[in-house]
């Protein structure tokens, strides 16, 4: 392309804008990966070990989650990685990259230095060897725009980072990179300008659409054709008039393609009026031949037409059933936890996934305020508030509930807004959880917080887990079970058919599976929902006893440990646009729920 590359889109460019963004917002795990992946950082001979790094470092994060990586966090998420040179490493990245973000207004010289200065040990690695941020045709254009800023920097006044980043940007997209040697020798893409001086022995008219070639006129708020004729100046029709000339020029070459595009975006296009005319022309000369010749230049380009669709044709494959997975029983999970149970009911595909494939969804590079955080800031909340309480008494009240929510928030939270709006969702609550609680004091006493249990079923060889929110013990001895939801908690048919986590709960009470407390009767569970709508959903104890849970739990475990026994993809889902983590691998879509699973022996 004659035009060249713009700079700002070559990879030095690119990476001179990254770098620059440095200095104006604080670094995310994003933007902190982008930069150590770009093919200039450390563009040096042993990058392949950086590569390497990089990649063990990404999975570090997504695993534990850094929303805004800073140098003392960062570095002990790397001493994790058992790997040679990773402490080296680490120490230059958060001494080049960490902590550059200036509020403060600079003279233009500061922060052409500063930027350099970052790019250029950027590149260089920890060692700071020779890099290839500036070889090439692409990295001479980039020195030189650094050059003149640098060697005008002096004049310029004073800048804050945000300022600098849009001058810097704005100076980085007026270069352009011609590189010779890049494109193929045997074919050029011209402007008409160029074209009207140079010839080629195949010339391919690109756009011929009305509004394209020629270009539709701009509007022209300010004057009409006679006010811009009697100022002198060019009329829209001047400039059709010489796109109609560079027309006339190159259809006159030896060989022609005529090209244009049947639709642009939504819309058919109109063709261009000379495509229009010559056929027009062709078609009326029919005595001298000129029908055929027409006929015989669409024929010509229908066989390239007729190329083209061959290469981008697609056979239609049969879609894929709907899976039902049938693995060995070796390969069959033999622990699960109890909010894996609803899971095991409703999609057990996932279970499958899970536990016998062992694949487990990747984590968002950048983590966000969403809602599983927001329960586990919750549940933190009102565990020290509860245990607060049992210590006093008279902190019973909204002000300390409040309290403990910024303290937490502070704490787990790095996101203002976030912060703000969940704090506003816990005041809204606070009075009603003040009430409830005390309500709840009449029953029992907190004995356990985020209490562990196992329960063996030793015919089957099973073993269930889970973490109770919290367990109260009444003076009777009886024990009352609390779960904590951000959301709307489970109806109690919800809870009967396929939400069990309190009665199995309830059921491992009494089986004795909390070492802290020991078998006991289990007089109440209850969810405690902590949305916009606060309730209390109690669980149908009565309708569903604990015996009688743990032995529809043995006969649903016992079912899908038998080898005829599938798991079916998205076997009985709340909802139609239930979104599973592993749909993509079940091919969930070229199926629907209406389609009748196939199972399938693995080995």
């Amino acid at each position: 392309d004659s035009a060249g590359t713009p700079l700002q889109l070559s990879p030095p460019g690119r990476f001179l804008r990254h770098v620059a963004a440095l200095l104006a917002r604080r670094l995310d795990a994003e933007a902190l990966l982008t930069l150590l992946k770009h093919p200039l950082t450390h563009s040096t001979e042993d990058r392949n070990l950086h590569q390497l790094t990089t990649q063990r470092v990404e999975m570090a994060i997504r695993k534990t989650g850094m929303p805004y990586p800073e140098q003392v966090a960062f570095t002990a998420l790397c001493a994790t990685i058992d790997a040679e040179g990773v402490a080296e490493w680490a120490d230059w990245v958060g001494k080049t990259l960490i902590g550059h973000k200036d509020t403060q207004s600079h003279p233009l010289s500061y922060w052409v230095e500063q930027h350099l200065a970052i790019a250029n040990a950027l590149a260089a690695g920890p060692r700071g060897a020779p890099h290839g941020l500036w070889q090439q045709k692409a990295g001479a254009e980039a020195l030189r725009v650094m050059q003149e800023l640098e060697a005008e920097a002096g004049y310029g006044d004073v800048f804050t980072a945000t300022d600098y980043v849009d001058l810097v940007g704005a100076l980085i997209a007026t270069g352009e990179v011609r590189d010779r040697d890049a494109p193929h020798p045997d074919i050029m893409i011209w402007g008409t300008l160029e074209a009207r001086v140079q010839g080629a022995d195949l010339v391919i008219l690109g756009g011929l659409n009305d509004g394209v070639w020629p270009e539709a006129p701009p509007p022209d708020p300010w004057l009409n054709r006679k006010m811009r004729h009697d100022a002198g100046l060019l009329l829209p029709e001047r400039r059709v008039g010489l796109s109609a000339h560079d027309y006339q020029q190159a259809v006159c070459a030896r060989e022609v393609w005529i090209t244009r595009a049947i639709r642009s975006e939504d819309a058919e296009t109109v063709p261009s009026r000379w495509v229009n005319r010559l056929g027009n022309l062709l078609n009326g000369l029919a005595p001298q031949g000129g029908v055929a010749a027409w006929n015989a230049m669409i024929a010509r380009g229908d066989h390239w037409l007729d190329q083209a669709r061959a290469l981008e044709a697609v056979a239609q494959g049969r879609p894929a059933p709907r899976p039902s997975p049938r693995p060995p029983l070796a390969a069959r999970p033999r622990r699960l936890s109890v909010t894996e149970i609803k899971t095991l009911i409703r999609d057990p595909y996932a279970i499958y996934a899970k536990h016998s494939l062992r694949l487990r969804p990747l984590r968002p590079l950048v983590q966000s305020p969403d809602a599983p955080l927001r329960g586990v800031v919750v549940h933190k909340v009102m565990e020290h508030f509860v245990k607060s309480v049992q210590e006093d008494p008279a902190r019973l009240d909204p002000s300390h509930l409040m309290a403990i929510a910024d303290a937490v928030l502070a704490e787990m939270t790095p996101w203002p807004a976030a912060r703000l709006v969940w704090r506003a969702k816990i005041a809204r609550i606070a009075d009603w959880f003040i009430a409830t609680e005390r309500t709840r004091m009449t029953h029992g006493t907190p004995a356990a917080f985020e209490d562990r249990a196992a329960l063996e079923l030793s015919d089957l060889g099973f073993t269930l887990h889970c973490v109770a929110d919290r367990i109260d013990r009444s003076l009777e001895g009886d024990v009352q079970i609390y779960d904590y939801k951000t959301g709307r908690p489970p109806t109690e048919k919800q809870q009967k058919l396929f939400d069990k986590q309190l009665l199995i709960e309830a059921a491992m009470v009494e089986q004795g599976a909390f070492a802290s407390i020991g078998p006991a009767t289990v007089s109440r569970a209850a969810f405690i929902g902590l949305g916009s709508n606060p309730t209390e959903e109690p669980a149908p104890l009565a309708d569903e006893p604990p015996a009688e849970v743990l032995d529809n739990l043995r006969t649903l475990i016992a079912a899908y440990l038998d080898p005829a026994q599938g798991f079916t993809a998205r076997r009985m889902v709340e909802r139609d646009d239930f979104a599973g983590d592993y749909d993509h691998l079940s091919r969930f879509g070229e199926w629907d729920a209406s389609d009748p699973a196939e199972p399938e022996d693995l080995t």
